[in-house]
């Protein structure tokens, strides 16, 4: 696929543009629909880097669009506030932060040709704000040559596929030079193949424009791809900042291991006593925590090492191939649901055979919480 540069006057001016979102809570009163207040976002205390491509991830209903809304200008906050490079934007309408918003439904004007609706952006400044005619028409050009759709600019939004109107909604949204790029589930309407590339192509125009995006989706894998940091959220509270990589290898809670990692991480029944963890009992980790009782013992799909001498022995329900990845489905009496599932490698299925199989554990892929507080308890090696 070929890249085509970016022209400079479709980037945004290089001032400091980080976003931090101080004490922020937005509380929906009761309703019809809501038989007591609901609280979308709780407190929320974040600094999201200058020049940074930031995945607010979380699942459905947990406040992640209310807090995109906020931060846009589109929702008023219940208190807190919102500031725009260290310019308080609280009370400021959309229209005055230097946004540029893309939708999961691209909201494009249907009657309108592709270059008309890159433009209407534009049209609407006032005052010294609005380019001439001619600028105008040089901005649309290039921002449609930094999102790839040059040729299209004749088409009508009916006449493109999903990923192209995508690719139009995001040069109307960079054409006014914002600030801020919000994206709000912009790859759920695509298939499967399409939403790969078309994120790719997201963290392609972000590494060229450099403005400060924040991406909302709920698909961690489409988050933890493309993202400089993540932002875990659950029912409105933040949960766990930082690298993607990092967020996965050391979650701070059960949830934040449960929800990243596909398959999903698989959760045990254990008991800590004199700073062993122990699932049933086998010893699979050590902790000097000082935690002692009940426990959840997660172990990732990929800290499973086939080993006829291993120490967790299991049931074997099936070995399935599926491209690169080799699966071994399991059961153990311990584990949630019954059943666990684990990624080896290919060579290592000569240790597997018979109606059980054994494993050694790597306790770097060990991860031991509070069954009832879902808090992380400190291991170690040993």
């Amino acid at each position: 696929m070929a890249v085509f540069p970016a022209a400079a006057s479709v980037h945004p001016p290089r001032f400091l543009m980080n976003i931090v979102l101080k004490d922020l809570t937005k509380i929906f009163p009761k309703s019809s629909r809501n038989k007591s207040p609901v609280t979308a976002v709780d407190n929320f205390n974040i600094e999201i880097p200058d020049g940074k491509l930031v995945g607010l991830l979380g699942p459905s209903g947990c406040g992640k669009s209310t807090a995109l809304n906020l931060i846009s200008g589109l929702e008023k906050p219940t208190h807190g506030r919102i500031f725009f490079g260290g310019t308080d934007v609280t009370d400021l309408p959309p229209e005055r932060r230097g946004v540029g918003m893309v939708f999961q439904n691209y909201a494009l004007y249907p009657h309108l040709s592709v270059l008309q609706n890159i433009l209407f952006p534009m049209q609407n400044l006032k005052g010294k704000e609005r380019p001439s005619k001619e600028e105008m028409i040089a901005r649309a050009e290039e921002a449609a040559r930094l999102v790839q759709i040059s040729e299209l600019m004749d088409r009508r939004p009916g006449e493109l596929s999903g990923g192209q109107q995508q690719r139009v909604a995001i040069a109307r949204a960079i054409v006014k030079k914002p600030g801020v790029l919000l994206l709000d589930e912009p790859l759920s309407n695509l298939d499967a193949r399409l939403r790969l590339q078309t994120r790719e192509e997201i963290r392609r125009i972000q590494n060229e424009t450099k403005i400060t995006t924040v991406f909302v989706t709920h698909d961690q894998e489409e988050a933890m791809s493309i993202s400089d940091l993540i932002i875990l959220m659950e029912s409105g509270v933040l949960n766990q900042v930082g690298k993607p990589q990092d967020v996965y290898d050391y979650p701070a809670n059960m949830f934040v291991s449960k929800f990243l990692g596909t398959p999903p991480i698989n959760i045990f029944k254990g008991t800590v006593k004199d700073g062993t963890v122990y699932i049933g009992d086998v010893p699979a980790a050590h902790t000097d925590s000082g935690f002692e009782g009940e426990a959840a013992v997660g172990i990732r799909p990929e800290g499973f090492i086939p080993d006829r001498n291993g120490i967790l022995s299991c049931g074997l329900s099936r070995v399935e191939v599926m491209g690169r990845d080799t699966s071994i489905v399991f059961t153990h009496p311990q584990a949630e649901s019954g059943s666990g599932r684990a990624i080896v490698s290919s060579e290592s299925l000569s240790e597997v055979s018979g109606t059980t199989v054994c494993f050694s554990l790597k306790s770097s892929k060990i991860h031991v919480f509070d069954p009832v507080t879902g808090v992380k308890i400190e291991t170690r090696p040993g």
